[in-house]
């Protein structure tokens, strides 16, 4: 008995064996047929090495460094310190981060680094001796950065323990070398998490973590770990550090390696830091510029394009930045914290500062006497010195103001020793009545003179819009459903150094109300509200910020508690939120999962055979009727394919004659981040350091090198650039994105996609919108606001780019706007996007990885405007798309439309389909065949009946 039971144990093992190779040969070839046109163009043979490859990359690399030359920052240079002599000059350089610096962020916006030019390159290419003593001693610590990634952050801030490392020998050693002194700090950031406001909390970091990389958190080193402190400002390590440095040297120069702003009030207990220079993410080629501006080879012009308070705490959206969750109160007093019907935990972030984000917070509350400024701001929005000196006037007699346009003429000179560029900035003021919030300043208008030799000129023009001053009345105290308005009152327009202090001003008028309520020049339908349906209502905000009465109920933005609540495993937590009546759960649920009833009775046409192909429709308009008669060519499983298979490409469609095409990320150049291709394009320097240059000529330069580098890579789609808002110093993607103003940020945007799509390209800008912080951004956090904030500061950028820079595609946001996912909201997709700016293009989701983000409905999507999924990791980031409903052919079929139009207007339009078995497919069948005869054999061999039975039992 024993053997039969051993036999039919043998059995019963090599069944699952064999059934769990068949269901993983299944389940791979599944996964092939997803991918199979990406997957082809990654196994294709890409010449990385190709003269168009590398002309491209080395123009790319020209223009990174022109960049960086530009957007980096001169903060201070007290006895004009800076530049350093490079004859025969020495330079000590303290900071770990020096050995080992950061080139931009981390995540999908992260591009390969390994071959940037590095600090120590930097300053050796400029002429300088750094003290390699000191270098090698730093190395020899055997230190690495904490890895910050999508899955986990060690926040740890890597720098010795100062007592231990700067002994009196080393520090003598470094004064006999030199009596200069620079200190390198650094901070990085990424997709996936915001930087802590807090240094201090239970280490869960897990370095093996899950299959993208760590989990969880680490705040910091043993010594480092304080509930006083922030990310954003000096360590204990540092501090210290800092301290022995000034002890021992007179002259010292502080260099900020970080996209997010500093906390630098710690530099005026430092008489020693006579200069500050805040690089950024330098990319590929930065730490080149940086040497460059310490030796005076390159005079800095870049300006900063967020505000540098003292304390970044203090900043109004602080109040409302982070983690907070939606409670419902149990009958017996005790809470709990609310999921939605997938067990997504609902969280939410309130806009509670209004337009009041940055500089037109500070230059507002200064102006209403409720703060002393500098006592409040250490460098201005706008700020920053030059080796030289420039002179600024506006030409008597230039100025044309109409009901139309303000324009005048700026005369730009040089009145110092040495060559420069200076950046003109113009702002204006508004009347405040207390109806519509109004900033004291805004920035109207810029540009950047072109390099000027001591005594030259140089005569710029600026011009802008009258309606550009209007704001949206969302309160409809002038509108009967919304409109942008121009309230009645004297307005101001000033030529400015930097967002306070004032050169000239041009002009100021009293100007009677306007009320644009057919839309403005530049509007294809007039905008109304289109987001009360959403923001309104159980969950909205109670209190917005306001300038009434010296911003008096800035006390009231709070709105929320703290809550002891128990979870499913017994874990006692405190959270941050607010309680809410579980009905509103099932409004959130309504609003994410339920589809209404089909509206269309028949389907739309299919399998056509008109004899047309996508060739014939390049710069055919979008409204043609020929259209239609591609789209009925299509079959089902067509408009299936081609809006769910959106991950890093477009699906090919033979029955259309539409090639497939490759799409990449990130907004810092060309990355294969997901896809581990051998394809990654230049590191260009982060998105805020390209602001910071304040040129928007060299963002169209930097979008054509990109584009050509696409050219070289057979790449047609970008997933960039980014334009969300810097609303606080704190947001993990700060790096990527350009500015805490959106007309700097939609300017910077639109040269940056012209010059991409001028390559036969075209974009996916993200993340639209109000996708500004990354905590819950994947739990759908709910976004509340208000229509004046959206339109004026945080949909701005993304208008300013479709309108003029022609953007082609939009990726939306993993965040909802209001109860609706940013995804699936028509108003945002469908009438602000389409209807009122006029784009046409194509929208894609961000990473679509249904099992993770249930609330991403496909039918939602496709239904609302969304045209195609970003699908992550197939099978399971493919949706099942429900074809027997016609209201979801008819939206892939307009969804189709969209995505056809926007490749029947790239270079990909001209690529054949891809007709030949590609290689990697081949091997694919003959492992198949092999595997199926294997399995086949195993089966046999175990099932097969003996003809002496007694042998096997006896066995």
């Amino acid at each position: 008995m024993s053997g039969k039971r051993s036999k039919k144990k043998f059995r019963i093992i090599m069944s699952v064996v064999l059934s769990t190779l068949l269901l993983i040969g299944v389940a791979g070839n599944v996964a092939l047929a997803y991918y199979s046109d990406v997957i082809t163009a990654f196994f294709n043979e890409i010449d990385i090495e190709s003269p168009e490859a590398i002309e491209a990359r080395e123009h790319s690399q020209v223009i990174a460094e022109q960049i960086s030359d530009e957007g980096i920052v001169l903060l201070q240079n007290d006895e004009d310190l800076l530049p350093l002599s490079t004859d025969g000059n020495r330079v000590n350089v303290f900071g770990w981060s020096f050995t080992d610096p950061v080139y931009g962020g981390t995540g999908s916006g992260r591009v390969n680094a390994d071959t940037a030019i590095t600090p120590r390159d930097g300053f050796a290419n400029a002429g300088f001796e750094i003290n390699e003593q000191l270098y090698e001693d730093y190395v020899s610590l055997g230190m690495e950065r904490p890895l910050i990634d999508m899955d986990g952050q060690d926040w740890s801030i890597t720098e010795p323990i100062a007592a231990d490392f700067y002994t009196a020998e080393r520090m003598q050693q470094a004064t006999e070398f030199s009596d200069t002194a620079v200190i390198f700090i650094a901070r990085s950031g990424g997709e996936g998490a915001d930087l802590p406001r807090v240094m201090d909390g239970p280490d869960t970091f897990d370095p093996q973590g899950s299959a993208f990389g760590a989990t969880g958190s680490r705040y910091g080193h043993e010594d480092d770990l304080d509930p006083n402190k922030h990310y954003l400002q000096l360590t204990n390590r540092e501090q210290d550090m800092v301290d022995i440095v000034t002890e021992h040297f007179e002259d010292v120069v502080l260099v900020v390696n970080s996209s997010n702003t500093f906390e630098l009030s710690w530099v005026d207990d430092y008489n020693e830091i006579k200069s500050v220079i805040s690089i950024g993410g330098p990319g590929q080629s930065g730490f080149n510029s940086l040497g460059k501006i310490l030796a005076g080879e390159v005079n800095p012009s870049g300006r900063t394009v967020d505000i540098y308070t003292r304390n970044l705490l203090d900043a109004p959206a602080i109040t409302n930045f982070g983690d907070f969750n939606y409670i419902l109160e149990n009958e017996d007093g005790s809470y709990e914290q609310a999921f939605d019907q997938a067990g997504v935990p609902l969280k939410y972030v309130d806009y509670t500062e209004g337009i009041y984000v940055g500089y037109r917070y500070y230059e507002t509350a200064a102006e209403e006497g409720i703060i002393d400024y500098y006592n409040e701001v250490q460098f201005p929005f706008g700020y920053g010195l030059s080796f030289t000196t420039f002179e600024q006037e506006v030409v008597d007699g230039s100025l044309s103001w109409d009901d139309t346009e303000i324009s005048f003429d700026v005369t730009v000179t040089n009145t110092g020793d040495v060559a420069g560029k200076e950046v003109v900035q113009v702002y204006y003021s508004a009347p405040y009545t207390g109806n519509i919030e109004r900033s004291a300043r805004d920035l109207a208008a810029f540009a950047k003179t072109d390099m000027l030799e001591p005594g030259a000129s140089e005569t710029i023009t600026i011009s802008y819009q009258v309606e550009d001053m209007a704001v949206y009345d969302y309160d409809r105290v002038y509108s009967n459903d919304g409109a942008y308005v121009l309230e009645e009152g004297e307005y101001g327009v000033y030529l400015m150094q930097n967002s306070h202090e004032v050169i000239e001003e041009v002009d100021s008028r009293d100007l009677s109300q306007v009320v644009f309520d057919s839309g403005r020049s530049t509007d294809e339908q007039a905008p109304v509200n289109q987001f009360d349906e959403y923001v309104m209502g159980e969950g909205s905000i109670a209190t917005y910020l306001s300038r009434e009465n010296g911003f008096e109920n800035f006390d009231q933005l709070v709105n929320h508690e703290e809550f002891t609540v128990t979870n499913e495993d017994g874990e006692v937590q405190v959270l941050r939120g607010r309680i809410i009546d579980p009905s509103f759960v099932d409004v959130i649920n309504t609003a994410r999962y339920n589809l209404p009833e089909d509206t269309q009775s028949d389907a739309p046409t299919t399998d056509a055979d008109n004899g047309l192909t996508l060739t014939d429709f390049t710069d055919v308009d979008y409204d043609d009727p020929m259209w239609e008669d591609l789209l009925d060519q299509m079959s089902v499983n067509d408009l299936v394919n081609l809006t769910t298979l959106g991950g890093y490409r477009t699906y090919e469609i033979e029955s259309v004659g539409k090639p497939a095409t490759v799409d990449y990320d990130g907004p810092s150049g060309i990355t294969a981040y997901i896809s581990n291709s051998p394809v990654s394009g230049i590191a260009f320097p982060a998105g805020v350091v390209l602001a910071s240059t304040w040129n928007i000529e060299l963002a169209e330069r930097m979008g054509e090198a990109v584009g050509a580098e696409g050219v070289a890579y057979g790449t047609t789609g970008w997933y960039a650039p980014g334009a969300n808002i810097h609303r606080t110093a704190f947001s993990g993607r700060n790096f990527e994105y350009y500015s805490e103003d959106p007309l700097i940020s939609g300017k910077m945007a639109a040269g940056t996609v012209s010059g991409y799509e001028s390559q036969g390209g075209f974009v996916y800008m993200k993340h639209f919108a109000l996708n500004d912080q990354e905590e819950n951004r994947t739990n759908a956090v709910l976004t509340w606001s208000n229509e004046q904030v959206m339109r004026d500061i945080y949909l701005k950028p993304f208008e300013i780019a479709v309108k003029e820079g022609g953007a082609s595609g939009m990726m939306s946001g993993f965040n909802s706007i209001g109860t609706v996912w940013a995804g699936a909201n028509p108003s945002l997709l469908q009438e602000v996007l389409r209807n009122e700016w006029g784009f046409r293009g194509t929208v894609i989701t961000d990473m679509y990885i249904g099992d993770f983000y249930p609330y991403m409905v496909y039918e939602k999507a496709i239904r609302n405007g969304n045209d195609m999924m970003l699908t992550g990791v197939a099978p399971m980031g493919v949706p099942e798309a429900d074809t027997s409903s016609n209201d979801n052919l008819w939206a892939m079929r307009d969804a189709s439309h969209n995505i056809l139009y926007t490749v029947a207007n790239s270079r990909s339009v001209d690529d054949d389909l891809s007709t030949e078995m590609p290689t990697w497919v081949v091997i694919t069948i003959i492992v198949d065949i092999l595997l199926i005869l294997a399995i086949a054999a195993g089966f046999y061999f175990t099932f097969r009946k003996k003809k002496n039975n007694n042998e096997v039992t006896a066995a």
